[in-house]
């Protein structure tokens, strides 16, 4: 999977950067275990606490009062904040509830949501996809499962578009 987005981004001349939450660093630091990452990858946003989404990204703090962290709105925002804030082509953003705690009836430990952007065309125009999933399972399972879903919607996007 990461021989495959390596291969698009660099076909593209795509530079990535990953806005994340529940993840913590993960999908970045998987990304930059590959040799030649470099010519890629950019940057990562850790952005654990509305606190941070907000400093860092932009976030607006209605946002989180309106549809919480673990929602489609923040995380489309999370990646406008790192359109907003660099000059790269692609950006991938993850927010949701590893667990063991922190879950509720209407987002059950496992729901995260996703948001993948791509800058295009002339204008630089943002095309953004975003998805929600349950994953199932213990925290590292959880997480482990966001970030290959993470890495799968980005190809996905890369090829749509390509």
């Amino acid at each position: 999977m990461l021989a495959r987005l390596s291969r698009l981004l660099m076909e593209r001349r795509f530079r990535l950067a990953t806005a994340e939450s529940c993840t913590g660093g993960m999908i970045a630091a998987r990304l930059t275990d590959r040799p030649g990452s470099s010519d890629w990858f950019d940057r990562a946003y850790i952005t654990y606490s509305n606190q941070a989404k907000q400093a860092m990204l932009g976030v607006p703090v209605e946002l989180f009062a309106q549809h919480g962290a673990v929602s489609e709105p923040v995380v489309r925002a999370m990646v406008g904040g790192v359109f907003l804030h660099s000059p790269l082509d692609a950006a991938l953003a993850v927010s949701g509830i590893a667990g063991p705690g922190g879950g509720s009836e209407d987002k059950p430990v496992g729901t995260v949501w996703f948001a993948w952007g791509l800058r295009v065309g002339a204008d630089g125009r943002e095309l953004v996809d975003t998805a929600c999933r349950r994953f199932y399972g213990n925290r590292d399972m959880v997480r482990e499962q966001a970030l290959a879903f993470a890495l799968a919607g980005m190809i996905r996007l890369l090829e749509a578009d390509g």
